[in-house]
């Protein structure tokens, strides 16, 4: 039986609760989810309250940079998804630079409540992500997965881009690979 979820927008209706799920490390090492949004020197000198605060500050404005999954009205799941543009770090990678010049939205980043893991909620996670992005206007969603060796265990705290299967399972296909375990999906919607 799978785990009775509901999805909400990243809204200061559910600021709260993002700030209980993140927890007082900001999810991994003070990160907030503001790696892909800013140069790797902000993003330094921001780390821990600092990011904390300029999540907040583009909550505030009224973006919404993901989607929040909830278990029993509390927050279990994190799904970041904005336009591409939104990401510079993403244009800088070598390995995730733009495939092409269609315009899309990304996931960049999950993190999911260690109770949860394992459970499906990445993928539930996708889809309610993709949804969202369907109701804004978007015609094709990226993401940018592991793909552990052969043989091998993603470990969690690597992970944060999500899992491949996850994608899979979502409806997502491989369009490029320029790293054995980082290859670039999508899924286009009508």
């Amino acid at each position: 039986m799978s785990l009775q979820l509901e999805f909400h927008p990243l809204t200061m209706k559910h600021w709260k609760d993002f700030v209980s799920l993140f927890g007082p490390r900001g999810a991994c090492g003070g990160c907030w989810c503001m790696f892909w949004r800013l140069s790797g020197k902000e993003f330094e000198a921001r780390k821990g309250e600092g990011n904390k605060k300029a999540m907040r500050t583009l909550v505030n404005s009224g973006e919404v940079p993901g989607i929040l999954a909830f278990h029993q009205g509390r927050a279990v799941g994190w799904c970041a998804l904005a336009p591409r543009g939104s990401y510079p770090t993403l244009s800088r990678s070598r390995i995730l630079k733009p495939v092409d010049e269609r315009p899309c939205w990304s996931v960049s980043c999950f993190f999911i409540d260690k109770a949860y893991r394992r459970k499906g909620v990445s993928t539930r996670l996708l889809e309610a992500a993709v949804a969202y992005a369907r109701s804004r206007g978007a015609r094709l969603v990226e993401g940018y997965p592991v793909e552990p060796r052969p043989g091998k265990e993603a470990v969690p705290v690597f992970a944060y881009t999500g899992l491949s299967r996850a994608f899979i399972r979502a409806g997502f296909k491989e369009v490029a690979r320029r790293s054995p375990t980082r290859p670039i999906m999508r899924i286009e919607l009508d």
